[in-house]
């Protein structure tokens, strides 16, 4: 994630709970960033949430202290983003963090990653 402004949301895999909190801003969620980070919701947690059992889902609203119909968006939001990922519609970038010898590789093992973990996901054009 690049630290001068939001994350890339293509890249929520890899976010962090700051990267996370970003985005609930952006979504209009932003006053459930506090709870998220404390409880280390983070991009792979975020990825997790659509095999959660229905107990799992309870809980996590419950420890987050979230509405219902927030939960929802939240819902609607992340599979706007993997659906955008199965259809490779954004670029995978070269993370901040990578060392540029590595760059090309991880940019292409991202691209499969991607949308190999959407494979799941009903997609409804």
């Amino acid at each position: 994630m690049s630290k001068a402004g939001p994350p890339e949301p293509l890249d929520f895999f890899i976010w962090t709970s700051e990267d996370v909190g970003a985005w609930l801003e952006e979504i209009g969620l932003g006053i459930y960033k506090d709870i998220f980070k404390g409880n280390g919701v983070n991009g792979e947690y975020l990825d997790n949430l659509s095999t959660f059992t229905t107990e799992q889902i309870l809980r996590f609203i419950r420890k987050c202290h979230m509405k219902w119909g927030d939960f929802i968006t939240l819902c609607k939001e992340l599979r706007c983003i993997k659906v955008a990922c199965l259809r490779g519609e954004q670029q995978v970038r070269k993370p901040w963090w990578a060392p540029s010898c590595l760059s090309v590789v991880f940019v292409k093992v991202a691209k499969h990653n991607r949308q190999s973990r959407v494979v799941s996901l009903k997609f409804d054009p």
